[in-house]
């Protein structure tokens, strides 16, 4: 899998692995902690947790500028990891009783996730002299290193909660008098999130000798022997074309990750409250499909782009982010015709197959969009700003994480559930005519 790739490709791809297993973990978990735990609506549930993700993905823009200027991307990497696991720690003790400590857990983990995300990021595009082939095939790898996390990381979330989700209530005689539901082990998830904070420092450590040259601070690399690429040197009018570059691909991606993030909102609650529940299927268990379609399907889709490579036919990097879009704008539709089959009722007898056909097409577009805008970024920033333009591709997400989460609150339980996900589709449509419409400037440094 990683053939003719630098070895810091394996390093990295283990340490985001587990880095992302940690976080999802907690994600998993987050609104339904929040509304079964501490009693919370679902409309305030999802503002919460909305704001959070996006804050969670505006502080690499900080992360990335300390990197570019003064730590390096290795060092931020190593104190965001840390800072992340203490924050995991934190929110393991929080409770009703302890709602400070809630909070302050979610801002810890937001600064310790800001100063990670971006540069592991571009460590991984530095690996990579300028104009390589290999790059968009890199980062679908370390995406996919990614979603193996996130994959097990709900997994790990509902057998937790399985095991100790049942208390007997007894009698002087030891006699069960009944079984209360609990929902306090949601803290251990996050004691689990920690761990996987440890094995990401860890792996991320043990292999510091296969990327650091890779490290870049002020444009230059802290280590320049050998035959390693050197940091390229831009004219000011190339670097204002790769500015406007950025700037397009930074506006589409707010309006894709506006829709993409009701995967842990609008679609949790309609698994909780539309879908027919079974022992082996919970709604936090449905966040593990996405990340399970896209550890499948990108060997798949890296064997065809090689394919096409090997002809000089692969299409340039904006391309496979145009027809992301396109596959997109289906899965609300998908969701459009499950609510009018019974999903705006608001009763548990919809099939699971309607979410799991979403996800699905969920996954092909973001294929082509979440890696792919990681490369873009990779290849199209100046090199003395490539953590605060990677930074600035995470501020995107997380700005459309907070309208996600606004658009749940607002509209989701105001409005039929198909008229809600017709608006979803609409805003993904009009992506596609984004990326369209600025293919050219996109295309330039592709």
């Amino acid at each position: 899998m990683f053939k003719d790739h630098p070895k810091g490709l394996r390093t990295l791809f283990f340490t985001e692995m587990w880095e992302r297993f940690g976080f999802y973990t907690m994600v998993a978990v987050l609104t339904l902690y929040m509304t079964n735990t501490f009693g919370w609506s679902e409309e305030y549930a999802s503002m919460i947790s909305g704001f959070f993700m996006g804050v969670v993905y505006f502080c690499p823009i900080l992360g990335g500028w300390l990197a570019d200027r003064y730590l390096g991307q290795v060092k931020t990497v190593r104190i965001g990891a840390v800072v992340m696991g203490i924050g995991y720690a934190l929110l393991a003790f929080s409770s009703l009783d302890r709602l400070v400590l809630f909070f302050v857990a979610l801002a810890v983990i937001t600064i310790g996730s800001g100063l990670l995300k971006a540069n592991i990021s571009v460590l991984v595009g530095n690996l990579y002299e300028k104009g390589s082939k290999l790059k968009d095939a890199a980062f679908n790898l370390f995406y996919m290193g990614i979603n193996i996390g996130a994959f097990f990381a709900p997994i790990a979330a509902t057998i937790l909660h399985k095991i100790s989700v049942q208390e007997s209530v007894k009698d002087e005689s030891g006699k069960i008098l009944s079984e209360v539901t609990s929902f306090n082990s949601y803290n251990v998830s996050f004691v689990v999130a920690a761990m996987g904070m440890i094995a990401c420092i860890i792996i991320f450590q043990v292999g510091k000798k296969t990327y650091e040259m890779a490290d870049v601070i002020k444009g230059k690399r802290k280590d320049t022997s050998g035959d390693e690429p050197q940091v390229e040197e831009m004219s000011k009018t190339e670097i204002r074309q790769r500015y406007m570059a950025l700037s397009v691909l930074l506006l589409i991606g707010v309006f894709f990750w506006t829709v993409f993030n009701q995967s842990y909102t609008s679609l949790v609650f309609f698994a909780d409250n539309c879908t027919r529940q079974y022992d082996w299927l919970w709604a936090e268990t449905y966040s593990s499909i996405n990340p399970l379609f896209i550890v499948a399907v990108t060997p798949l889709l890296l064997l065809f782009f090689r394919k096409l490579a090997s002809k000089d036919k692969e299409p340039p990097t904006p391309v496979k982010i145009f027809w992301g879009c396109i596959v997109a704008g289906f899965w609300p539709l998908i969701m459009v015709a499950a609510s009018y089959m019974g999903g705006d009722e608001n009763q548990q007898i919809m099939s699971p197959l309607w979410l799991i056909s979403a996800y699905f097409v969920i996954t092909i577009a973001e294929i082509f969009i979440s890696p792919m805008g990681l490369s873009f970024v990779s290849k199209v920033a100046p090199p003395r700003v490539r953590g605060l333009s990677m930074g600035l591709w995470f501020g995107a997400t997380g700005l459309g994480g907070i309208f996600s989460g606004l658009i749940c609150a607002w509209l989701y339980n105001r409005v039929q559930h198909h008229t809600f996900f017709i608006i979803l589709s609409g805003l993904l449509f009009f992506c596609a005519v984004l990326v369209f419409f600025f293919r050219k400037p996109l295309k330039r440094f592709s």
